[in-house]
């Protein structure tokens, strides 16, 4: 090393190192991350590029569109991070509907399409966000990036914006997700927390759809929000999604059903985006396809259905903190409610101002303080305020504050013309109005939360309109992705060499199963094995049977018959495998060496043969041949020895007749919330099915349905009237209203056509037209109100359905209710017991519930209220 470097070494003071450098330095650029760009401040809710945004296009505002390049233009002013980045911040905005009106091609938040470029769109602020967002008074100002112009540290924000719109951030060592809730349900919840009232906040997605919030946790981390696309099914072969997933596009969403068709996990035919002013993407089904199971596939396999994990973090004084939405509103009406008080408090002080001024000039005049020698006679400015200081000494008291300087020189700015023309009434006038608007001023101050809930109202009032839920609520059920999944591979078995996949497609066919099952096996030594399906699998040699296994399959029963090794015993029993280790060997028989099935089956409904035992030539047995019946025998667990068949050597075992199940029927309850069918005692208990049982269902549309009672089946849980274990006997009485007509009409038919999953429509089909009662009550009364007579005097009068007409077919239209006008229409309990096997009386009305009906002076005619 040279001397010169020693010398200039020994001159360093405080050596940083490097290490020490990157912790100062990461730290830095970690904290302007998170304070800068990424997470929102609790005062307004915004970013700061949307904050600079904003604050530019107030500068810019005279009421007309701006070319939204000059808004970025003017925005760079304070944002130095490039015009990518306040584009794709004000499209943002934009989009959302709420602080900027726009003009042009905004691109679609549905398709994912993108905005025009910002030469060729416009925007301008809109009127709530000019009510809303600026006030110059309360803001408080920080100098730009560069020193030249002067910015918002945040904007008085009279409303919390950030749960209205939502925002997603990423910073250094944190996030931030809120999702965007209902502007309307916002205010309401502000106006229930200033009336110390509880209140719910739950998102709301401009994508509408269905969302389930049982896991919200207030918008805090570890919670959880199912959102699921709106589907129908438009026929059998047809689906229709109107409404997407919160985060998911028209294209990502066709995309993903594109995949899990290719994948095999649905089978359709061909997806076609029909998305222009309302959304519609079309699902053409394969042939034999099952809607409602391929709809459960499509929650399943595709974005059809996705989760979001919300987690609620914003800037609070210069801090990040995680918050749920219910503190976070609070916080916001509390500084809102602080706003509104300055804003009062500004008000009042420039109120007392006008009228200082104005009696500081009243009392110049009416003095003639103007023409008085001494002031006339002044040498200069100095001077005067001294003149007039003294002179408005006998006036002190008659003001709010000390008169100062500056106050004189205003009153002596005043021309000689004007004071001439000065009217004491008009000005005494103004000043009464002055202590008027004082007076409710601090009246309002206080009553401070009255009038902020008051504040709140008006804009409920002003912007609520066309701001109404777009998501629907609901509890999903838990989709199983392998009962659903399509059967989109063949298994097949090699028994002797002990191998199963679908890549054996030489050896023996089993069935169709898909790629996500598991195969459950049984060898010739009682050996039971689950193992999940490939193309290729060894499980043991001299396989017996090999099928789908479903977990927790309590109707699939299996028969068996074994040799124990030890003992030389035959013997048999029933059992099911509801839930196993998957590759794990399990033991059927005793476990001893020599031990093997003499017979086998399998029983998908609990089946139980009866069959013929042959024991060998050289036994002793006296009987040598015998029938056994398996219904005989209890059904048990997998791991039971079983009863003993016979001590003797048995020489073979056959079917000697097919067996009927012994589970009984399966008894099926339906879920009001879900839509869907149980066997797990969920909601209402409909009856005890067997194989070829039907359920029926009665829509608000005055359709009739029959359908199977697969669990699968969905049902539009706030669509559905009746639904009950289909009776051929069953009589259906309503009452209709027809549109045609205007007039109301009651019928009473029995179900004629049996096709399955094909709707008819039993009332009229004039648009008006509407159902009004129905029940398959075997007594049905109703209470109807009639009014009579020129004055419309009011009769309630019972009328028996089953006398007051006879079974006619199903498309007939009826008789008329009555002649008179029908103003209430009230559905009176059973005059029977109720047989919850055969009438379970679902009511469109429960008994004791009215349809109140408004009359129609114009016409005389009635329609429903």
């Amino acid at each position: 090393m040279s001397e010169n470097s020693e010398n200039s070494n020994d001159g360093l003071h405080g050596v940083i190192p490097v290490s020490g450098m990157y912790e100062n330095w990461f730290l830095d650029y970690a904290s302007y991350v998170i304070l800068e760009r990424a997470v929102p401040a609790l005062e307004d809710g915004l970013k700061p590029v949307q904050r600079r945004i904003l604050h530019a296009m107030k500068e810019m505002d005279d009421g007309r569109f701006n070319k939204v390049a000059n808004v970025v233009g003017s925005t760079m002013q304070y944002h130095p991070h490039g015009d990518a980045s306040i584009s794709d911040a004000i499209v943002g905005l934009g989009q959302k509907d709420l602080l900027i009106e726009t003009q042009g091609n905004w691109g679609d938040v549905r398709t994912g399409d993108s905005a025009a470029a910002p030469r060729y769109i416009e925007a301008r602020l809109s009127k709530f966000a000019l009510e809303v967002a600026f006030n110059e008074d309360t803001t408080i100002w920080q100098v730009s990036y560069d020193g030249r112009k002067r910015e918002p540290t945040t904007l008085p924000m009279k409303f919390p914006l950030v749960l209205a719109q939502g925002v997603e951030g990423i910073a250094v060592g944190l996030s931030t997700k809120i999702l965007p809730h209902n502007f309307c349900e916002l205010i309401l919840a502000s106006i229930a927390h200033l009336k110390n009232e509880s209140f719910v906040l739950l998102p709301d997605f401009i994508t509408g759809g269905f969302a389930d919030i049982s896991n919200y946790n207030d918008g805090q981390r570890g919670g959880k929000v199912r959102v699921r696309a709106k589907i129908k099914e438009k026929d059998t072969k047809t689906l229709l999604i109107t409404e997407i997933p919160f985060s998911t596009t028209t294209g990502s969403l066709i995309e993903s059903i594109i995949k899990a068709n290719d994948s095999g996990k649905i089978k359709i035919k061909k997806v076609i985006d029909n998305t222009a002013k309302d959304l519609e993407i079309e699902i053409q089904l394969q042939p034999g396809v099952s809607p409602d199971i391929t709809i459960d596939a499509l929650y399943a396999f595709t974005d059809c259905e996705v989760s979001i994990s919300p987690n609620t973090c914003i800037i609070v004084d210069d801090k990040p903190r995680f918050l749920g939405v219910t503190e976070l509103l609070k916080l916001c009406t509390e500084k809102t409610k602080d706003l509104l008080r300055q804003e009062l408090e500004i008000k009042k002080a420039d109120l007392q101002e006008k009228i200082f001024f104005s009696s500081l000039l009243k009392i110049f005049i009416e003095e003639g303080m103007y023409k008085n020698p001494r002031y006339e006679g002044a040498e200069d400015d100095d001077a005067s305020y001294l003149v007039l200081n003294d002179l408005y000494t006998p006036h002190f008291s008659k003001f709010y504050r000390k008169i100062e300087n500056e106050d004189y020189k205003k009153v002596m700015a005043k021309p000689l013309s004007s004071i001439r023309r000065f009217d004491v009434t008009d000005a005494d006038e103004k000043m009464r109005g002055y202590q008027e608007e004082i007076d409710q001023v601090d009246y309002d101050l206080a009553h401070l939360t009255e009038f902020s809930i008051k504040y709140y109202e008006n804009l409920l009032k002003k912007y609520g309109k066309g701001r109404e839920r777009k998501t629907e609520l609901r509890t999903f059920d838990t989709v199983n992705a392998i009962a659903v999944a399509a059967a989109n591979e063949k298994l097949f078995v090699n028994r002797a060499d002990g191998f199963i996949g679908y890549g054996l497609k030489k050896d023996e066919y089993i069935s169709e199963c898909s790629d996500i099952d598991d195969i459950i096996v049984f060898t010739s030594v009682g050996i039971c094995k689950v193992v999940k399906v490939a193309d290729k699998v060894f499980v043991g040699k001299d396989i017996l049977y090999a099928g789908v296994f479903k977990k927790n399959d309590e109707r699939m029963v299996y028969n068996l018959i074994y040799l124990d090794g030890k003992t030389g015993r035959s013997m048999v029993k029933r059992f099911q495998v509801t839930a196993v280790t998957r590759d794990k060997e399990y033991d059927l028989t005793m476990g001893n060496k020599g031990s093997k099935v003499l017979w086998f089956t399998a029983n998908p409904n609990g089946e139980a043969e009866k069959v013929a035992i042959q024991l060998t030539p050289s036994s002793t047995a006296k009987i040598k041949l015998f029938d056994f019946d398996f219904s005989e025998i209890d059904v048990k667990g997998r791991t039971a020895q079983g009863n003993i068949l016979t001590k003797y050597p048995v020489k073979k075992v056959v079917l000697k007749e097919k067996g009927k199940s012994t589970l009984g029927g399966l008894k099926i309850w339906y879920d009001e919330i879900l839509g869907r069918l149980n066997t797990e005692e969920r909601g209402k208990y409909i009856g005890n099915y067997y194989a070829d049982d039907k359920i029926l269902v009665i829509d608000k549309n005055g359709n009739y349905e029959l359908t199977s009672f697969e669990l699968s089946n969905r049902y539009e849980p706030n669509e559905v009237l009746i639904i009950e274990k289909y009776n051929p006997e069953t009589i259906i009485s309503a009452i209709h209203l027809d549109g045609a007509s205007q007039h109301y009409f009651v019928k009473r038919f029995k179900i004629e056509n049996v096709a399955i999953d094909k709707k008819y429509l039993f009332i009229g089909e004039t648009k008006g037209s509407s159902l009004i009662v129905a029940t398959t009550s075997k007594t049905p009364q109703v209470e109807v109100e009639l009014l009579k007579g020129v004055k419309a005097e009011k009769d309630l009068v019972t009328f028996d359905l089953d006398v007051l007409i006879d079974v006619k077919g199903w498309k007939a239209q009826g008789n008329r209710l009555s002649q008179h006008k029908v103003s209430k229409i009230k559905l009176l309990a059973d005059k029977v017991e109720d047989d919850i096997e055969k009438d379970v009386n679902p009511e469109v009305l429960n008994p004791g519930d009215t349809i109140n009906l408004e009359i129609k002076k114009d016409d005389g005619q009635t329609s429903l209220f």
